[in-house]
């Protein structure tokens, strides 16, 4: 790989980028404070009105690629806590483009919603003694939002610019594992040659570089109600039963070998107290590293839920799917970290990785066979809770690695 440290391109970019840590703070905390939970799709499209409003250029900003739309995101389709499907509306999936005839094609995705819904009593940024911004979603994912537009700003300054094609999608649904895009991504991702990913880095700053596998499943026990008093051994209790069964389930993390893990993370059912309850259901997630762990702990799940379905006094059902595969460290994959590496020495930014037990969207691109590195967004800790904060000075930091990134692609295709 060629030095950038001293090319021009670099310099023009890093020196843009040094003027905009204002622009950038101000545009964080104005998403911040739109709510844009996955469920409230009207602020998820407040929130993509802006940003396409920012890709298309306003003011002294010039608009960013060739074209940028919103497009339908279909619904997402979620077992109820009776056991039944419910659809949910999304807010819209944005889209934006440079060059789609380039030879070179990356895709570039980050996620427009959050964790925190409209009754969620966090809703404003404040900053934090320490200089640290304090708010709903900005490392998680708002802050990546604003590094990843600001990277494209500074490298479409560029005269390198013309050599490389981007495809970009902010999709409204990640944090429930992206239900109702998955389409949108597999088509736009496959399109290119790898991707680049702007979930934030860990808190001292390592990139990942593997995660586990994820997926979300609800186990349904069906029994026999009765009057609790009158009639107490007609009836067939779902919770017991169901019970006795993810005791067994929780077992498996103890048994299995491997660092896979099934989470018992909801049980209810029932009613009133006087009545032998006839449902109840359990959240479960399950994680692992590789796919053949995720083979063997599934492979236990369902020889539990089919041994507890032999008694014929109940029935029991289990449905979910693993919706994030592992996302393991390839060949290919590794050659992007060794070229991120090699542009982070040239630009003075220290890298160094970690695998993750979380899930990403970069865990559906490895699946589809897009390589990609899920982690160029800013720093910041406590995410998914009241305490989330973005290390303010790591915007302008991680813009200029992500926007060299580019210019190395553009001047050397990996």
């Amino acid at each position: 790989m060629s030095n950038l440290a001293d090319a021009p391109e670099v310099t023009e970019a890093r020196e843009w980028l040094g003027t905009q840590p204002a622009a950038m703070l101000q545009l964080v905390q104005d998403l911040c404070q739109q709510n844009s939970g996955t469920f409230n799709a009207r602020g998820v499209a407040a929130v993509v009105d802006r940003l396409q409003h920012e890709y298309r250029g306003r003011g002294d900003f010039l608009p960013v690629g060739d074209w940028v739309d919103q497009q339908p995101t279909p619904p997402a389709e979620i077992l109820n806590d009776q056991g039944q499907i419910d659809s949910f509306p999304l807010g819209p999936t944005l889209r934006a483009e440079a060059r789609p005839n380039a030879e070179q094609q990356i895709f570039l995705c980050i996620h427009t919603d959050t964790v925190y819904e409209l009754a969620h009593p966090f809703q404003k940024c404040h900053f934090l003694s320490n200089g640290h911004l304090n708010g709903p979603g900005v490392i998680d994912a708002k802050g990546g939002l604003v590094v990843m537009l600001f990277a494209l700003r500074a490298f479409e300054r560029t005269s390198l610019a013309r050599r490389l094609g981007w495809k970009v999608v902010l999709n409204p649904d990640e944090e429930i594992g992206s239900l109702g895009s998955h389409t949108i991504l597999k088509e736009v991702s496959q399109q290119c040659r790898f991707g680049l990913l702007f979930e934030p880095v860990m808190p001292d700053g390592a990139m990942v570089s593997s995660r586990k596998g994820s997926g979300n499943f609800t186990l349904v026990c069906r029994g026999k109600s009765a009057h609790a008093g009158r009639n107490f051994s007609a009836g067939r209790n779902a919770i017991v039963h169901l019970a006795r069964c993810v005791t067994e389930l929780d077992s498996l993390n103890h048994t299995v070998p491997g660092d896979s893990t099934v989470n018992i993370g909801r049980l209810h059912g029932g009613g009133a107290v006087n009545v032998v309850p006839d449902f109840a259901m359990a959240r479960i997630n399950v994680r692992g590293v590789d796919p053949v762990q995720i083979d063997l702990i599934m492979g236990h799940i369902r020889g539990i839920v089919e041994r507890f379905s032999r008694d014929p006094d109940y029935q029991l059902s289990l449905s979910g799917q693993i919706t994030s595969p592992p996302k393991v460290l390839d060949a290919a994959s590794h050659r992007i970290q060794e070229r991120i590496e090699a542009t982070g020495r040239q630009i003075g930014v220290p890298i160094h990785w970690r695998a993750s037990g979380g899930a990403s969207d970069g865990n559906k691109l490895s699946g589809w066979g897009v390589p990609n590195i899920d982690t160029l967004g800013p720093v910041g800790d406590h995410l998914h809770s009241p305490d989330e904060y973005l290390l303010v000075d790591s915007l302008v930091q991680r813009a200029r690695l992500a926007t060299a990134l580019l210019l190395s692609f553009a001047s050397e295709p990996l």
